[in-house]
């Protein structure tokens, strides 16, 4: 056996530890089921997609806005307040 050390986020793992105890199984456990999943499908078992925040259209956008900044052409506001965020 070999022992694996990680960080997560505090309420992260709150959030986990509970649905565990809810299930009845350890956090030991439910990593050992999702490394084994892994190693045995050869894959992550659950769909990831990228957030799209950071497509590169919109990566873009950011860098051409913040070129126009630094060149004194732009115009700073507030942060937008987007609701249901």
């Amino acid at each position: 056996m070999v022992q694996i050390s990680l960080r997560v986020d505090d309420d992260v793992k709150r959030g986990a530890e509970q649905t565990f105890d809810d299930i009845g199984i350890s956090m030991s456990a439910a990593i050992n089921i999702f490394l084994k999943k892994v190693a045995r499908e050869r894959r992550i078992p659950f769909e990831l997609s990228a957030d799209p925040f950071y497509s590169e259209s919109n990566m873009a956008h950011l860098r051409r806005g913040i070129s126009a900044l630094n060149a004194g052409k732009g115009v700073e506001h507030e942060p937008i307040e987007v609701e249901g965020e």
